[in-house]
């Protein structure tokens, strides 16, 4: 039995098989693998400015917590519509509502829209059937939170000139004064947070300061059927490490209960973008996701402040990050806040390969050649291997006739035809597994490959060129899959012939099949599949031939 026929066509059946789970679970079908998760209806979400209170999470578990999520207000905003600041740096363009001191918008100004190339992203927004905030405010008693109304004071609301542009808000409500400031920065996406409280009364308080993330759980417009990339919460901790925690989840009440830690921080992911808050303030905190309303759901951090004495004063700081997925710039902002960047669960062979495509951009400054670099890289560290391979594959290509010869002989006794292809391998000096197994070591390195090129913002609008100018995207004039289909299909045609006819056309089938899926997929990992196959198709034919002629 030619073994390394029968792994790739089991890698052929799998593949389609999820092509076709994928395809299905992204068009609202059931899972194959998984039972059917029938989630409460989908409605668009409910503005925050009329969702009631009724929706809140239920109480820390941890019984030695000060604090639980269970105090963080609905999203209701019980004051009139307030004022929409808008504030503009050199990568940002943000909304920030005095009702609540809410940020209701957030357009990178750096990244276009994958629609509409004329307009740039909008990571943060509500309106047109999306909600996706970030709100704050203090819990512990009857004071501001984000359903109060704030004063601005006045103050530049572009940054023109210096590094750092500022807006403070003010509210007061029973004596109690809390001061939300945001300051932003030149050539940053991190925008710094902090809340400052007077305590006016006459007695002390212990307030404590929340801040969450509110986004819909609809699928985001422009996501591909078939590829799937996370979207929703996740919080990190340095016991527990980085958890996901999908829509779903919450939806179903199986989201993890919350956290009470020192360190740590909670996000909101998508596809090459992501919104984080990181609280900078020592002793504990606590991190929690939950519920809002019905397809509404938040992500969150609530930090104690302590007493406060009458007529005293205290203040909390924290980081924002809202921005695109860029590693040096998801380093900077948190301890492993790069862990946003989904790898997927080859993240420790992913990240070495992406730092090397980053050193190869800076000398080359352009993705595409760098793709064809790391390709060509990657092919001379397996080049042993894929040569052993490949002298196999000439070996037995060159006893195939004996082989179909010994088939058509003991066709009606399956165990004297093993035994007798047991001794022409051994006879021949043909190991059946020296196929395959040098290929079985290269598939961590494709797929976590794979997963670099589809996570990577840096590859998002990124020309190669002529016609490729976004490696994100795919082929606009399918060049890319026509040529990958036809390198396939000269690999088949180098391989051995298989002896069942059946088996033969599954295999010269499979450059037809391979090639309809990349007509999907982003142009630079078609690109590297391309230059991958065309390594391989010269490697292959000089060892094949060298064995024909005795040489190998």
């Amino acid at each position: 039995m030619d073994i390394k026929r029968t792994v790739l066509l089991v890698v052929f059946s799998l593949s389609l098989l999820m092509l076709w789970e994928n395809w299905n679970v992204y068009n609202g079908g059931p899972s194959m693998f998984a039972p059917e998760q029938k989630v409460a209806s989908m409605p668009t979400p409910t503005s925050p400015a009329t969702t009631s209170e009724q929706s809140v999470p239920q109480a820390s578990t941890n019984t030695n917590a000060t604090v639980t999520s269970n105090e963080v207000p609905g999203g209701a905003i019980a004051n009139p519509q307030g004022e929409r600041i808008t504030l503009s740096t050199d990568l940002l363009r943000v909304e920030i509502n005095t009702a609540g001191g809410e940020l209701t918008r957030v357009e990178l100004l750096e990244h276009k829209d994958a629609a509409n190339p004329e307009k740039n992203v909008v990571l943060m927004e509500t309106g047109s059937g999306r909600t996706y905030i970030g709100q704050s405010g203090l819990i512990g008693g009857d004071f501001p939170n984000h359903r109060t109304l704030y004063s601005a004071r006045p103050g530049a609301r572009t940054l023109e000139s210096g590094d750092t542009l500022e807006l403070v808000l003010d509210a007061e409500q029973n004596g109690v004064k809390l001061t939300k400031t945001y300051v932003f920065k030149r050539g940053q996406y991190q925008i710094d947070l902090n809340h400052a409280v007077a305590n006016a009364t006459a007695d002390a308080i212990s307030p404590s300061v929340y801040v969450q993330l509110v986004r819909d759980g609809n699928k985001l417009e422009g996501d591909s059927a078939f590829y799937s990339t996370f979207n929703g919460p996740a919080m990190y901790t340095a016991t527990e490490k980085f958890r996901k925690v999908s829509f779903e989840d919450i939806e179903k009440a199986k989201n993890p209960a919350p956290v009470r830690t020192s360190d740590g921080w909670i996000a909101m992911v998508q596809h090459y973008f992501v919104t984080a808050f990181l609280p900078t303030a020592s002793g504990q905190h606590e991190l929690f996701t939950r519920k809002i309303d019905n397809n509404l759901y938040a992500v969150g951090s609530i930090v104690s402040m302590g007493s406060i004495a009458p007529g005293a004063s205290a203040s909390i700081s924290g980081k924002l990050f809202a921005g695109p997925q860029e590693s040096a710039a998801l380093e900077q902002f948190a301890t492993d806040f790069d862990l946003v960047k989904d790898y997927g669960w080859l993240t420790i062979i992913a990240k070495p390969i992406f730092w090397l495509m980053e050193q190869i951009q800076k000398v080359l400054s352009n993705w595409g050649w760098t793709i064809i670099v790391l390709t060509i890289l990657i092919k001379l560290a397996f080049f042993p291997l894929s040569a052993a391979s490949y002298r196999s594959m000439a070996k037995m290509k060159l006893v195939t006739p004996k082989m179909t010869a010994i088939r058509e002989r003991h066709k009606g006794d399956p165990q004297k035809m093993n035994a007798a292809m047991m001794e022409l391998y051994k006879t021949e000096k043909i190991n059946p597994l020296g196929g395959c197994l040098p290929v079985v070591v290269q598939i961590p390195v494709f797929i976590a490959l794979y997963w670099v090129l589809l996570a990577s913002v840096e590859m998002r609008h990124a020309p190669w060129l002529g016609w490729i100018q976004d490696l994100s995207a795919p082929d606009p004039w399918y060049i890319l899959p026509v040529v990958m289909a036809a390198s396939m299909f000269v690999q088949t045609k180098l391989n051995p012939t298989p002896p069942d006819p059946i088996q033969a056309k599954i295999m010269m089938f499979m450059p037809i099949a391979f090639s309809v899926m990349f007509f999907f997929f982003p142009a630079g990992l078609v690109l590297y599949w391309v230059v991958n196959n065309l390594l391989s198709i010269g490697q292959q034919w000089v060892i094949t031939r060298q064995s024909e002629q005795g040489k190998a």
